[in-house]
């Protein structure tokens, strides 16, 4: 009997894996790809070198923003003063407003009333250049300089780059005696560069003042994820990923109180040890790391376009999710894609030697996934640490992670069309925004949010974000250009001459 059920598993298990290997098989190589074909276009002429010495021109006003500090009104004036001198066409036929002072929004009214508008976003501050870096840039940081075939500066990418190709692209439109059928608006806020008070001054008023005339968007772009060259192992093809999605935003302060003393005679709780104890069970009991709705859809729409192994696993994730989220959490960026993180940032406690603190205080910093809340990390946040002596607090303006944008709209499909038809040689997938920009003021006034910079991207120009040597190939502001009037003019024009 026995050796009958041997034989019976002997042929069995063999014609299970054969079964399991031809359904992966199946599914690896039959997969199609997602990715739209359109037509091949004409790219719209364009005098290269005269829109790069615009964009330079930009870069050398100082429209410095700092923490909870925006850049001041004059910079912003002699700004707008610039725009008006290099776009004169636009300022023509689109109606400017300045809102709260420093920020800007332009109506360029559409021939059909019935026709959901559009809104293009961008934002006219820059970071700061961090103190003690300025002599390591290659040409100074606010020159403007134009050499090695990119514009060099702080705003040539982030995002005076996006500003002046939006402007570009309507300029050119115009020209061309072109009208959009939508009514298209262009806001432009002046302090997205504000941490976490970023876009309270601009774009936050800019969408009340929308949402008070009524208006309602069909979609909004602002800037976002990039498309990244050599970045994802196994594809050979710069992938452009639209942001559907931010995380939210939370500090924790965690604070707790002691007997001060001398430290030759410790007591047994002190401030330091209890906070530092409360700060490693809240690390040890980190979120736990899910592929949900967004990052499947990601990794699923890219999956055809990969070779190896990867094409294999990321085809087949109802069996290969454990080894997929594995192999993602080997890296940083993977785990902020996959979980909610935490971040200690802020530690305070003692002021001499051979003193004990009454107190220490620390802040742990948050960014929350979509569908996790703000009051679901706070519980678990409590019951990690377990100890009433902790006091566990939200401290600044917290927010939730933003809605998901829909990938199966009509405005998504135009701008991943877009996307392809600009930049024939990306594939395009959604994608979740790491950090967070102007764009979530807009959530209240338009159906579907989108995130996306037409910047081409490897590993090693990360680093200029924010960072030295911040540039743009005049190439790419050429296809940043022509991606935006594109966009604009595949959502029906009408010829005016």
């Amino acid at each position: 009997m026995i050796s009958r059920t041997m034989r019976g598993l002997s042929w069995t298990l063999p014609a299970l894996l054969l079964g399991l290997v031809t359904i992966l098989a199946a599914r690896t190589w039959l997969l199609s790809s997602r990715q739209p074909t359109p037509d091949a276009i004409q790219p719209m002429p364009l005098d290269v070198q005269a829109a790069a010495e615009r964009l330079a021109g930009a870069v050398r006003i100082r429209t410095i923003s700092n923490d909870r500090a925006p850049a001041p009104g004059p910079a912003h004036a002699e700004f707008r003063e610039f725009l008006e001198r290099q776009f004169p066409r636009l300022h023509q036929n689109l109606k400017r407003e300045i809102v709260n002072e420093s920020s800007l929004l332009f109506t360029w009214q559409g021939h059909d009333p019935t026709a959901a508008p559009i809104l293009l976003m961008a934002h006219s501050d820059v970071v700061p250049i961090a103190p003690g870096t300025e002599s390591k840039w290659t040409y100074p940081p606010f020159e403007g300089v134009i050499a090695d075939g990119y514009v060099w500066g702080r705003g040539a990418w982030d995002d005076k780059g996006c500003l002046m190709a939006i402007m570009e692209a309507v300029e050119r439109l115009i020209a061309n005696g072109e009208r959009p059928r939508q009514t298209v608006y262009l806001a432009f806020g002046h302090d997205e560069e504000t941490g976490t008070s970023a876009g309270e001054q601009g774009a936050k008023h800019i969408a009340a003042l929308l949402k008070k005339r009524g208006v309602h968007l069909a979609f909004v772009l602002d800037e976002g994820l990039l498309i990244s060259e050599g970045g994802m192992s196994g594809l050979d093809k710069p992938v452009a990923l639209i942001g559907v999605a931010e995380k939210g935003y939370m500090n924790l302060s965690l604070s707790t109180e002691a007997q001060p003393g001398h430290s030759s005679l410790p007591p047994e709780r002190m401030a330091i040890s209890t906070l530092a104890v409360a700060l490693d069970r809240v690390e040890r009991k980190q979120m736990n790391t899910k592929i949900n709705g967004l990052v499947r859809q990601m990794l699923e729409t890219v999956a055809p376009e990969i070779g190896g192994v990867n094409r294999v696993l990321l085809s087949n994730l109802w069996l290969f999710d454990p080894v997929v989220r594995w192999k993602l959490e080997a890296s940083s960026g993977g785990r902020a894609m996959l979980r909610t993180t935490l971040a200690p940032t802020i530690f305070n406690a003692g002021n001499k030697e051979s003193s004990l603190p009454g107190n220490a205080q620390a802040v742990i910093n948050f960014r929350l996934l979509p569908g996790d809340s703000k009051a679901a990390v706070l519980e678990r946040t409590r019951r990690a640490v377990a100890d009433d002596s902790v006091s566990i607090e939200p401290i600044g303006a917290p927010w939730e992670a933003t809605p998901v944008s829909r990938t199966d709209s009509a405005a998504y499909e135009r701008i991943r069309t877009t996307v392809r038809e600009v930049f024939p040689d990306a594939i395009v997938a959604p994608g979740l925004m790491m950090g967070f920009t102007d764009s979530r003021h807009y959530i209240d006034v338009a159906d579907d949010v989108y995130r996306f910079t037409p910047v081409r991207a490897r590993n090693e120009d990360l680093a200029r974000f924010h960072g030295t040597d911040e540039r743009i190939s005049l190439r790419n502001y050429a296809e940043m250009i022509r991606f935006y009037a594109r966009l604009m003019t595949s959502a029906a024009f009408q010829r005016t001459n």
